[in-house]
């Protein structure tokens, strides 16, 4: 064992790329046989972290849970323990921890029962009413065929003590581009920072982060570099950092926890130490940081608590500084930096990522290809709101690897094993689907395993399109007994993809633990029903979750998305008691759902971590059971929406509100009492004040509101039309200020009045168009003869 890994370190030495170790066999024995391969491959002990579930080792331990805290770090070695608590989101996120000329240590059981063995992420897939031996083994299958073909690869038998691979591969070494350092005169960032860098890609990187050297009077700015793992991002991210703070400019930098940064803080203080500008103070505070984490690193839980506290600051002489905190506290951009670098930014919601824009300079460094369990927020969604947004964008990308020359086996390995480079079909290719041109597919796993190009087109169509795909994904699309396939196909290729979870169907003893408290792994919809909305009866029915649904970027918005939920909808029909969905919630992704026949029944009192929007549950009926709990469930949100838009949605998009109300089906008639009437009919065309009962002018505006017609488009302000339809600015109105109580002054400047009076007046005039509707009483005639009732916004 020892001669083997010296030789495997030696030969990834040579190269500068990586070689993998499998052991495979007993867990006991895999273990020790890994301690004397890294004996063997001199590898220190501080160079080297075991992942696994068990305690008690003398190298650093991190838990299969917190895997993700090694994003951003580098090892010469790494162990994995896969007999438990293995799935392929961490071994994504530690293939690319490894540095050049380093081992990948990976233990399994033995290769040939290993798609037959269960672990705990196997377990995961086996929901109700399925059980672990429903689960498919050809995840682990795909992963054992791939060991045993690709070069780099070495394969050792524990239990017979035979080794069965030594681990052959190209031992020429690559040529690694050389970095080129820009002329004086072309140039802002000192000459040191380019002496720094390892590529021409690097290089490239830098001087286009130069544009955060922004003069003051420029306008905002942001610049983003993409790369696969390991091409130096981070490292360029440091550099930029200690040059910009090496001029007096205030640096904040974040990322989705301390040890993610680590690389760009070292890089930025390798850089300010060699420029001189580095603060005395700073070595004694990095110290302390170190032991802390080195503390924290004695228990995997305590360590994310620890890093996710932590706080370096990197001072300069000339009064910059190079800082760091966590996204939440980053977005309120504490201090007001002068630049802002976000490591990792995948990683970060949506929301916080949009934030930070109110930043003048924004560096965004970010990973292209399968960011490993982190999903695609950055790449689907914030991408339109950065170049809807003020600031002059450059685009860096960077290609050569810097951790490991170009070639490397081991990134090439995890790439194919894991689909991470998986992409859709070429545009041209699909570039006539219609509606009409399409052939609606069952796909199953098998028809996965017959046809690898089927299977990287539809899980590539995944990865570009939707903001959460992860390497897990591609093990259920195997594997999961729950899940169900269904494409639109082109000329046989996939252009539109939709992933179905069957859920509900459940006993009584499950219902009855689901109520009380129990989680039940694979239903969504029904866990919400009964555990938060207190509904026992909610997983009796049967139902499909739309879990994904996903259209090529090159046929967007032809009516591909809505044509797949129709052949959906005739498929389930009669066999399922409903289709539903919940996703975190935009105006138009409301309209899309509210379009298909999809009813809102829930709208969430928190932010999704992902996305960070609010979060909406939708059903679609089948059956008359389904009917049943579509009906209770929208009936108990038009009863309790009230109270919540005041407290725990007081933020919500207000678009968001009226898309959720006008998509649920659930009526309101507004019973108000006389007095109530004339309070209303007051405001509407006379005196009175909206503050003597806002109960009865809240109930107005969701009568209004539910079941209504809903568009995001934002016509222009109120009209003299006697109609009494409202518009979209009125009913924006009718939820900020009379929904979720919002100040006026807050009110008036988001929706543009000119003043809180012409605020409170479009108010009255829309009450007026209420009146209208609902008003056919007696006291409303009333007490609108009594002011000479007029339909214009002047009355």
């Amino acid at each position: 064992m020892a001669a083997l890994a010296a030789e495997l370190r030696a030969a990834a030495q040579r190269t500068n790329h990586r070689r993998l170790l499998v052991l495979a066999g007993d867990r006991d024995r895999g273990i020790d046989a890994a301690f004397d391969a890294i004996e063997g491959a001199a590898i220190p002990d501080a160079e080297t972290t075991i992942v696994t579930s068990r305690e008690g080792f003398r190298f650093e331990r991190v838990d299969p849970k917190q895997a993700r805290t090694l994003l951003g770090t580098t090892r010469s070695a790494v162990i994995c323990d896969a007999h438990e608590d293995f799935s392929p989101n961490v071994l994504g996120r530690l293939v690319g921890s490894v540095d050049g000329g380093g081992l990948l240590i990976l233990l399994t059981p033995p290769l040939d029962s290993w798609p037959a063995r269960s672990g705990s992420f196997e377990s995961s897939l086996a929901v109700p009413p399925y059980d672990v031996d429903d689960v498919g083994g050809r995840f682990r299958e795909r992963i054992r065929d791939t060991l045993l073909e690709h070069p780099g690869i070495a394969i050792v038998n524990i239990d017979a003590e035979e080794i069965k691979r030594r681990g052959a591969a190209d031992d020429t070494a690559s040529v690694r581009s050389t970095p080129a350092v820009p002329a004086s005169g072309h140039r802002r960032f000192p000459r040191e920072a380019y002496e720094a860098c390892l590529t021409a890609d690097q290089s490239r990187a830098l001087h286009a982060l130069e544009s955060l050297q922004r003069e003051e009077t420029a306008g905002p700015t942001a610049v983003v570099v993409e790369a696969d793992r390991g091409r130096g991002k981070s490292s360029a991210a440091g550099l930029a950092a200690a040059s910009l703070a090496a001029i007096g400019r205030d640096v904040l930098v974040t990322a989705p926890d301390r040890r993610n940064a680590a690389d760009l803080f070292a890089r930025a203080g390798e850089l300010l130490t060699a420029l001189g500008e580095v603060d005395g103070d700073v070595d004694d505070d990095a110290d302390a940081d170190d032991d802390a984490d080195a503390d924290a690193d004695m228990d995997a839980d305590a360590d994310v608590d620890a890093d996710a506290d932590a706080s370096d600051s990197l001072q300069t002489v000339r009064g910059g500084r190079v800082r760091f905190e966590v996204p939440a506290a980053a977005a309120e951009l504490p201090d007001g930096p002068d630049v802002v670098l976000v490591d990792e930014a995948a990683a970060i919601p949506v929301r916080l990522l949009s934030s930070l824009l109110d930043a003048p300079a924004v560096g965004f460094f970010t990973t292209v290809h399968g960011y490993e369990g982190a999903g695609r927020g950055f790449s689907v969604r914030f991408r339109d709101q950065l170049a809807a947004s003020d600031h002059d964008v450059t685009d860096v990308t960077l290609a050569e690897p810097i951790r490991y020359a170009p070639g490397d086996p081991i990134e090439s390995w995890a790439f194919r094993a894991l689909l991470l480079d998986a992409r859709p079909p070429v545009d041209d290719l699909v570039a006539d689907a219609s509606p009409s041109t399409v052939e609606y597919r069952r796909l199953s796993p098998d028809d996965f395993d017959a046809d690898e190009h089927l299977l990287r087109a539809v899980f590539g169509l995944l990865v570009f399109a939707h903001y959460r795909t992860e390497p897990n994904d591609l093990a259920r699309l195997l594997d999961a007994p729950n899940l169900r396939v269904r494409v639109l196909a082109f000329d046989g290729r996939v252009v539109s993809v939709a992933l179905l979870a069957r859920e509900g169907g459940l006993d009584a003893e499950t219902r009855k633990s689901m109520y009380e408290g129990a989680r039940v792994r694979g239903n969504m919809l029904p866990d919400v029903l009964t555990s938060q909305l207190r509904d026992e009866d909610a997983g009796t029915p049967i139902g499909y979750r739309v879990v994904r649904i996903a259209t090529h970027h090159a046929v967007r918005s032809r009516g591909l998305g809505s044509a797949l939920l129709a052949e959906i909808r005739a498929e389930f029909d009669g066999e399922a008691d409903y289709l539903g969905t919940g996703y975190g919630v935009t105006p138009d992704l409301l309209a899309f759902w509210d379009g298909n026949g999809y009813d809102t029944v829930h709208l969430s009192t928190t932010r999704n971590e992902s996305s960070g929007e609010y979060s909406a549950v939708m059903v679609s009926p089948l059956s008359e059971s389904g009917r049943e709990l579509r009906d209770r469930h929208a009936a108990l949100l038009r009863d309790r929406i009230g109270d919540v838009l005041v407290d725990q949605l007081r933020d919500a998009d207000p678009d968001v509100v009226r898309g959720a109300l006008a998509a649920c089906p659930a009526s309101l008639a507004p019973a108000l009492s006389d007095y109530e009437w004339r309070v209303v009919g007051g405001v509407a065309d006379g005196p009175g004040q909206y503050a003597t009962a806002p109960g009865a002018f809240r109930r107005l505006a969701l009568a209004a509101l539910l079941g209504g017609d809903f568009t995001v488009s934002s016509e222009s302000p109120e009209s003299d039309d006697p109609d009494p339809e409202l518009t979209a600015r009125q009913e924006r109105l009718l939820v900020m200020k009379v929904l979720q109580a919002r100040p006026k002054r807050e009110v008036a400047d988001e929706l543009g009045y000119a003043s809180t009076r012409e605020c409170l007046r479009a108010l009255g005039a829309a009450y007026a168009r209420l009146v209208d509707r609902y008003g056919d009483t007696d006291v409303v005639a009333a007490e609108r003869s009594r002011f000479g009732h007029e339909s214009d916004e002047e009355t």
